[in-house]
Formats: C-alpha cells, structure tokens, sequence
C-alpha cells in the first residue's frame, strides 16, 4: 500500500511502502497522479509507453488474425479478454485506426466471429 508526501503545491514528492513522516498519505497504487508520478521517474518511460501500445497493437492484430482463419473462435478467450477486445475495436473503429502490421489503409476492421 503505497504512501506519498507532497509539496506545498500538493504535488507528490515522496513515495514509500510505509507511512512515514514524509510520507503518511495513503494513495491507491492505481491512482493516476501516482502512475504519473512514477512513470516521470523512468528516463525512458516514453519509449516504453510507445513500445507497449505497438506492441498490444500488434497482439490484437493476431488475435483478429487467429480468429478469421477458424484457428480460434472469439468464444473461445474469456470473457473480459472478449469485453476488452470488443472494446478496443470500439475505439479503433471510432477513430479510424491505422493497421500496424500494413495491410490496406482502407480496410474495415473484420467482424468478430462467434
């Protein structure tokens, strides 16, 4: 269970496992100020923030892949990795999202077949 200090802006400055004197505010660990906090400590947390989304990119690309060649039936994945999925299509939808692994620019995003 993580705990913070803060600056008198309220920034976070310090983060420990225990309460302290410097840091007796208890935070969720899922916090998003506690993430980004975190997150500025790594020099290169940018490249893998970028890496990562490339990567879950790349993943659902072969998921939809493995599905359309009857490999695996989208029943077949669990139940919240068939919700993410169906919302991750959502937003690619939404958005138009680019194929990373370069097929046509133009194409729609297949259905999912149950």
């Amino acid at each position: 269970m993580p705990y913070v200090g803060r600056d008198e802006r309220g920034n976070i400055i310090t983060v420990s496992t225990q309460s302290s004197p410097l840091a007796n505010e208890f935070i969720a660990a899922e916090a998003d100020e506690l993430l980004r906090y975190l997150a500025q400590l790594s020099p290169h947390s940018d490249d893998f923030a970028r890496s990562d989304q490339d990567l879950i990119r790349v993943v659902e690309d072969i998921i939809d892949t493995l599905i359309e060649k009857n490999i695996i039936r989208f029943t077949d994945l669990p139940e919240a990795a068939q919700d993410k999925l169906v919302h991750r299509r959502s937003l690619r939808r939404s958005q138009g999202a680019l194929d990373l692994l370069g097929v046509d620019e133009d194409k729609t995003i297949p259905p999912i077949k149950l």
